[in-house]
């Protein structure tokens, strides 16, 4: 399964791998269809216009499984606590796509 997640977050346990990738290589990840686990709506605008994809905002709990791989949208700063971003604002901060995968 391939996941678009809006944080990056260690599901469960296991061994797992991240890494950054650009958007063209996001893309590919992508392509051949993915579960959007993004629980904010600014976060799923933002990257359905750098991905040029629809990503559903759709919170949910998921559980990677090995071989699982998730395209993560990370903010290079934290927010205050209670802080929610319009997708105007999170354009606005720093931030970059990570490849995380479940290895076991």
């Amino acid at each position: 399964m391939v996941y678009v997640l809006n944080t990056p977050v260690l599901t469960n346990t296991g061994v797992f791998k991240a890494a950054d990738i650009s958007v063209d290589e996001a893309r590919v990840v992508l392509a051949d269809g993915f579960q959007s686990a993004v629980g904010h709506q600014g976060t799923a605008d933002v990257l359905s216009a750098v991905l040029g994809i629809n990503v559903q905002f759709n919170r949910q709990a998921i559980v990677m499984q090995p071989g699982d791989k998730a395209v993560v949208f990370r903010l290079k700063t934290r927010l205050p606590e209670g802080v929610v971003l319009t997708a105007e604002e999170l354009q606005q901060l720093e931030y970059d796509l990570w490849l995380l995968e479940r290895l076991e």
